[in-house]
């Protein structure tokens, strides 16, 4: 019987929900950031590279 109920507590509790949905959040922030980084990085690297071959 003690499992059932340690189950239904689990089943129950709603504590953790808000810190799960900030760390899906954060994890779409840090996944967005890398995309925008990766992008702007090769372009950057690019214009870099004319500018010193021009040199």
């Amino acid at each position: 019987m003690s499992i059932r109920r340690t189950i239904q507590k689990l089943i129950r509790d709603e504590r953790g929900g808000e810190t799960i949905e900030y760390a899906l959040v954060l994890g779409l922030i840090i996944v967005v950031a890398i995309v925008i980084i990766g992008a702007v990085g090769t372009k950057v690297l690019a214009r870099w590279t004319s500018t010193n071959s021009s040199l």
